[in-house]
């Protein structure tokens, strides 16, 4: 079987966001956590801090993201130990997606990526896009999954370099709001970090309760009556 089936299924109902401004890097995901259709919990971790300024977002077979993000981890505080500084975002990102390319010639790695960061070199943020195929491309902002379907043109038309972390937060919120309006798919809650020149700030959870079913009881009248 091809590659794309084994990326099918639960890849692709996750979703991961990233956005890259002047001074910071905002990174999030959603917090469920399965396989195949079904929801396990509600809280999982997908998230990967590398160095005090690299961390990344994961998503894809939920072996694979956690084998394969604390290799890149462990392997990661290797080199500064061994060399006694830390790899910058940008080798962070290059060594991450030599690892995933070697692996589609053994076994394969079904994890897709956003992985963030602040070189504090160049003091500039940083952020990648990265997918199982090895892909790589540093780019403003970027998302995995379907939801993906749904905030691209919300990030095209709305993101700016010179946001503030405030107004980066209400960007995210309107993301999220967008998916709980169009996206089949339940995402009750996502996390969220930031990362600037001060390194990678604590954990924030951002929940958005679904629409009301203003529409169910206009246009299905019956049925509502049937479920009260």
């Amino acid at each position: 079987k091809s590659l794309s089936y084994f990326a099918a299924g639960r890849t692709t109902m996750e979703y991961l966001i990233g956005m890259k401004f002047n001074n910071f890097v905002l990174l999030a995901h959603d917090n469920n956590g399965g396989r195949d259709i079904l929801v396990m919990k509600q809280d999982q971790q997908k998230f990967f801090i590398l160095d005090e300024y690299a961390g990344m977002v994961v998503s894809g077979e939920a072996g694979d993201t956690v084998y394969f993000s604390e290799f890149i981890q462990k392997n990661v505080v290797l080199y500064r130990i061994r060399n006694g500084y830390s790899m910058s975002p940008s080798a962070a990102a290059n060594y991450t997606r030599h690892e995933l390319a070697e692996a589609l010639r053994q076994k394969v790695n079904i994890v897709n990526l956003l992985l963030g960061g602040y070189d504090k070199t160049s003091n500039t943020p940083s952020l990648y896009f990265m997918d199982y195929l090895g892909t790589l491309a540093e780019v403003p902002y970027g998302s995995h999954g379907y939801g993906s379907y749904f905030t691209y043109s919300l990030l095209d038309r709305l993101h700016r370099p010179d946001m503030t972390q405030v107004e980066a937060e209400d960007l995210l919120l309107k993301c999220v709001v967008e998916l709980q309006k169009r996206f089949a798919i339940n995402l009750p809650s996502f996390s969220y970090y930031f990362v600037d020149q001060n390194g990678f700030g604590e954990k924030k959870v951002l929940t958005v309760p679904p629409p009301p079913l203003t529409t169910a009881r206009a246009f299905h009248p019956a049925a509502v009556e049937v479920m009260e």
